[in-house]
């Protein structure tokens, strides 16, 4: 079941009925609320922090529990990872006819734990959304945080149709795609495409504290692009490195090594075989981000196209308005303002088929494009 789509409705769970009771009101659980609730269902919300609850009930992502609610169809825990394990294990105890998940991106540690406590996991399905933003909190939720995402559902022989059914059924009405994989593979996964990203990109962040303000006044795009997710917030990457250690680490040597053989080849270029060993270390770096899905998962690849537009208002609603009345759809969009001078650059990455045409009726229409 590595990475398969789920197939476990059969008739059972085509949508969420009845109450989700969600245990965690931050980023994930206030968006999971309010994804849920756009469907019409019931949600109640819950956190250690009261204010953190009131919070995300204001922005519309549920409401606080009474002793009148009846027992949820499901629970969602949604808080830290040091902390998913004691909180999974006092929902099924509080919940006992409740299906239990936990959205946390790490699987197999809190796994291995609810069963060294013996606790019954009958109920329990383990499972990752695969969305997220560099801030979190409640007030940076979105009801479609999760749209055109992986949801990962991790099960094992002893886990109900009916259970992983629900699941599903959560995942597909908040616009994922659910995929099956064990825990083992799960943080496999995510310890490559999500964990190691994070700690490469903070750590190349941490190399601007030194630089002076007029070095760091010359960074573009490419700087902005490999950075971003360094603004996340650390005492949380604290958690989820230390509970998926050893396939993060595993990928840091293999990056390590990567980075000596490139700085041995760089210090030495005239030595024999030096410049070879460089652009065989680049040309990896191509073959690989090739392999990146595309839009919605796919693995089609798009042709950019860059357009020139000036630093004042309307100028890029102009433009979008102009690629709908050609009839060019734009598959994604990235700006970037040119340092010193009142002009910006629109790269809009189309398909390659259109590429062509696009270039030129926007130049016939007036746009300068590089």
């Amino acid at each position: 079941m590595s990475g398969t789509t789920t197939g476990a409705t059969n008739g059972l769970a085509k949508r969420v009925t009845g109450q989700v009771h969600v245990i965690g009101a931050g980023l994930l659980g206030a968006s999971i609320g309010l994804g849920l609730r756009a469907h019409g269902t019931e949600v109640t919300l819950e956190d250690a922090s009261p204010t953190t609850a009131l919070l995300a009930a204001d922005y519309g992502a549920g409401r606080a529990r009474t002793p009148e609610d009846p027992e949820p169809v499901l629970v969602v825990v949604a808080t830290p990872p040091d902390v998913v394990a004691d909180v999974v294990a006092r929902a099924l105890e509080t919940y006992p006819d409740s299906v239990v998940t936990d959205v946390a991106s790490v699987k197999l540690a809190p796994f291995l734990e609810l069963r060294r406590r013996g606790v019954d996991l009958t109920n329990y399905v383990g499972s990752h959304p695969m969305g997220g933003r560099e801030r979190g909190g409640a007030i940076m939720a979105r009801a479609d945080l999760f749209v055109a995402r992986p949801w990962i559902i991790c099960r094992d022989e002893e886990t109900p149709a009916a259970a992983l059914a629900l699941i599903e059924a959560v995942a597909l009405e908040l616009g994922a795609t659910p995929l099956e994989m064990t825990p083992q593979e799960h943080d496999r996964a995510v310890g490559l495409v999500s964990h190691l990203p994070q700690a490469v990109a903070s750590l190349l962040a941490g190399r601007l504290l030194p630089a002076s303000d007029q070095a760091i006044a010359l960074a573009g795009q490419g700087l902005r692009d490999t950075t971003r997710i360094a603004a996340s917030d650390p005492e949380l990457w604290v958690q989820i490195l230390g509970a998926n250690r050893e396939p993060v680490v595993e990928g840091l040597d293999a990056l390590q090594a990567d980075l000596a053989a490139f700085t041995d080849a760089l210090r030495e270029p005239e030595a024999p075989g030096a410049r070879r060993r460089l652009a065989d270390l680049l040309a990896a770096g191509v073959r690989g981000v090739s392999r990146i899905p595309g839009k919605h998962g796919s693995s089609e690849r798009f042709t950019t196209i860059t357009v020139l537009i000036d630093d004042r208002p309307g100028q890029l609603a102009a433009l979008l308005t102009e690629l709908g009345d050609l009839g060019i759809n734009m598959e994604d969009l990235r700006l970037e303002h040119s340092p010193g001078a009142q002009i910006g650059f629109a790269e809009i990455a189309v398909l390659p088929e259109v590429a062509e045409r696009a270039v030129a009726d926007l130049t016939e229409r007036g746009w300068r494009t590089l």
